[in-house]
């Protein structure tokens, strides 16, 4: 099974650079149709903005990206003239796909296994939920759904917003192992925070075990390990360093206790909630920690004393990478909203642009083929009215994999459908 999962991984990033190689070379030397986007402010988040740039994807790679590019003869071109252009957003902790209304939709957790490192989301994905559509008329092409509950909650898996099955959809699987370090752990250990990590490291010291012992394992001579065979396989990735451990936490005590549990077992560690991690700045960026956080997140809690609305500033100034998350799971829509408003509080605006873009391609691994606008990337890519993170503003058009995605949602119908039915009792 590992053998397996190794081989499916390097497949995938392999297979995103051959597809990319393949299709630059077919575009170039057999014509193949181009899409133009040309006149906009292209903002590549890999560079500076590009006034009255241009943007040349072949199939559903980019081709190009700059100004005064010759357009190839042929080419299908629109005028964005006016507009703002950047790479598809990226909501770096969602349940998009998982979950409809309220607890009767809800396929992110396992109930009866407080430790469930193997629980695969894939199959529980609905490609015609509801959430979908409406989140990406908001911009978002990508998101990183997670698994819920539980100690080990599960695998986290990355999905495009667009296609007809879960196959069309899959970008990566499983992109991290998900954990808790929160409060809301402590009734899997005893009631204690401390009961949490000692947990924590009694499972990872058992699955290296297994890892060193599989065949007595398998011969029934080894002592009862904590999780099963299935978890404790899924979780080795970790300390091969193939997939990271994105954890809760919020304290500024949990945190630090995250970084030495990281330490100890060298796992690469992506925190989210993060209410405190303000409070150790310096050591998340030292220890190359990303932060996945609400950045309107600022009540005080007893999971989070002290946190506060430029929480996402000052990790960012401190050189922490930061994403961001919208905590309530209905709501995704609402990304470029939450980025705003990590500007109005003190976050500079190219920082906010990278939290909903490259910082979670390169928490999740997915940085070769996602998360800003460069030759031989993903063509996902959003036409914005205006400036992206202004209020006013909305997406005009969204692209991914270089075909126009519809922006229509049940939403939109059901606003034209009363507002046409208002219309036409105004001219009775």
């Amino acid at each position: 099974m590992r053998a397996a999962l190794q081989r499916g991984r390097a497949w995938l990033r392999f297979g995103a650079s051959v597809v990319a190689t393949v299709t630059l070379c077919a575009a170039t030397n057999a014509g193949a149709q181009t899409t133009a986007l040309v006149g906009g402010s292209v903002y590549p988040v890999s560079g500076p903005p590009i006034e009255n740039g241009t943007v040349l994807i072949a199939g559903d790679t980019i081709l190009a990206v700059g100004r005064d590019l010759e357009v190839p003869e042929g080419a299908f071109v629109l005028d964005v003239s006016g507009k703002v252009v950047t790479p598809g957003f990226i909501h770096a902790n969602a349940q998009v796909g998982l979950i409809e209304i309220g607890s009767s939709t809800i396929e992110s957790r396992v109930n009866d296994n407080h430790v469930a490192a193997g629980l695969s989301l894939v199959d529980a994905v609905n490609p015609a939920s509801q959430l979908i559509p409406v989140t990406r008329a908001g911009g978002v092409t990508t998101v990183i759904s997670v698994p819920t509950g539980g100690l080990i909650s599960g695998q986290a898996i990355a999905l495009s917003l667009s296609g007809e099955s879960v196959d069309d959809m899959l970008v990566l699987a499983p992109a991290a192992i998900v954990g808790r370090a929160n409060r809301s752990a402590r009734s899997y250990a005893g009631g204690s925070l401390a009961g949490v990590f000692s947990r924590l490291r009694t499972l990872f010291r058992d699955a290296q075990q297994y890892r060193d012992n599989e065949s007595e394992y398998d011969a029934n001579r080894l002592r009862e390990l904590s999780a099963s065979k299935a978890d404790l396989e899924a979780l080795l990735p970790l300390f091969d360093g193939e997939l990271p451990l994105l954890l809760t936490a919020n304290r500024r005590s949990d945190i630090e206790a995250a970084l030495r549990l990281s330490e100890e077992f060298e796992f690469r560690l992506l925190l989210r909630g993060g209410k405190e991690a303000w409070t150790v700045a310096p050591k998340l960026a030292q220890a190359g920690v990303a932060v996945i956080l609400d950045p309107l997140e600022n009540i005080p809690t007893y999971d989070g004393l002290q946190t506060r609305l430029d929480n996402a500033a000052i990790l960012s100034s401190a050189g922490v990478s930061v994403s961001f998350t919208v905590s309530e799971e209905y709501n995704p829509r609402l990304l470029k909203q939450q980025a705003g408003n990590a500007v109005a509080y003190g976050m500079s605006w190219d920082d906010a642009l990278r939290a909903v873009t490259i910082n979670p391609a390169e928490a999740f691994s997915l940085d070769s083929i996602l998360g800003s606008i460069e030759q031989g990337k993903k063509a996902d890519l959003v036409v914005w009215s205006g400036e992206p993170f202004e209020l006013s503003s909305y997406p005009e058009m969204v692209m991914i994999a270089g075909q126009e995605a519809s922006i229509r949602s049940r939403q939109t119908l059901l606003m034209e459908r009363y507002r046409d039915m208002l219309s036409v009792g105004g001219n009775q």
